[in-house]
């Protein structure tokens, strides 16, 4: 399960706490634990700091008789007496309900291949088979599906930034962007210059998305973005969401009838200096 969807269902469940073990964008061997809040959210480093001291403690554990089980009802009405016939025949591929015609690469599993030569960290496999297919563009997740970084057509690689800048031009054409947008202090110049000629007010973030989102939350704005590919988009989802970024990007393409590359054209990122 990806990590957004954790944070999804702990808020929905009305959880008290979530919990993922994953390696997120990092090699396997660094695989770690990440705690969600009741409200879906990543904890302050207070509270993490808190709990690594009573993990340094003698822990008693719960007896698994004594643990609930909870279920989601939406709704519900009697249906005493009538026969029922469920088809459950549409189990397909996210993306692929999209109407999309998917190539899917680096995903067979083995324990040990997370991130390895592939994903949002290394999008090389990804720009040499856009270009092999000549396919309309790529997407690529991190191992727990909380970054996404995208290839045009061309094989260009598509960070964070320029997400994030795609989003928010089109929340302001549809007159739903609130505020402004935050990025972090390595974000490119290059972004916010583009911001700026749209007239979307943008903010600085220490690195780090809980950061990030700690910002929109005083500022009371809804995006915010790491180039490193974590996206938060608080109308839709408490943290970096990879899917849910890739699907409003795929959204402003299909609407605007236009191409990656092109959404991308008015966003240059700026060289930084190496001195």
């Amino acid at each position: 399960m990806p990590t957004p969807a954790v944070a999804y269902l702990t808020r929905t469940f009305r959880a008290e706490a979530g919990i993922v073990i994953s390696a997120s964008h990092n090699p396997f061997y660094d695989n770690g634990i990440k705690f969600f809040s009741i409200d879906g959210t990543k904890l302050p480093d207070a509270v993490e700091e808190a709990i690594e001291a009573e993990m340094e403690k003698e822990i008693s554990c719960v007896d698994s008789a004594e643990l609930g089980k909870a279920s989601r009802i939406v709704d519900a009405a009697d249906c005493g007496g009538l026969c029922k016939r469920c088809d459950l025949s549409h189990r397909a591929e996210r993306a692929a309900r999209t109407g999309a015609n998917v190539i899917a690469i680096g995903c067979e599993p083995n324990g040990v291949n997370i991130n390895a030569e592939v994903g949002a960290t290394d999008v090389r496999a990804l720009q040499a088979r856009v270009l092999a297919e000549k396919a309309d563009l790529g997407i690529a997740f991190d191992g727990d599906g909380d970054r996404v970084i995208m290839v045009d057509h061309e094989g260009n690689k598509v960070d964070g930034d320029q997400i994030m800048y795609i989003i928010a031009r089109e929340g302001l054409r549809q007159g739903q962007l609130r505020g402004g947008a935050v990025g972090t202090l390595m974000s490119n110049m290059g972004l916010e210059l583009a911001l700026k000629q749209l007239g979307i007010p943008f903010a600085r973030a220490k690195v780090g998305d809980r950061y990030v989102l700690e910002k929109m939350q005083e500022k009371g704005w809804r995006i915010g973005a790491e180039n490193s590919g974590h996206v938060i988009l608080l109308d839709k989802t408490t943290t970096g969401d990879g899917i849910v970024a890739g699907l409003q990007v795929l959204a402003a393409m299909a609407r605007n009838h236009m191409s990656l590359h092109d959404l991308c054209k008015r966003h240059e990122n700026v060289p930084a200096d190496s001195g």
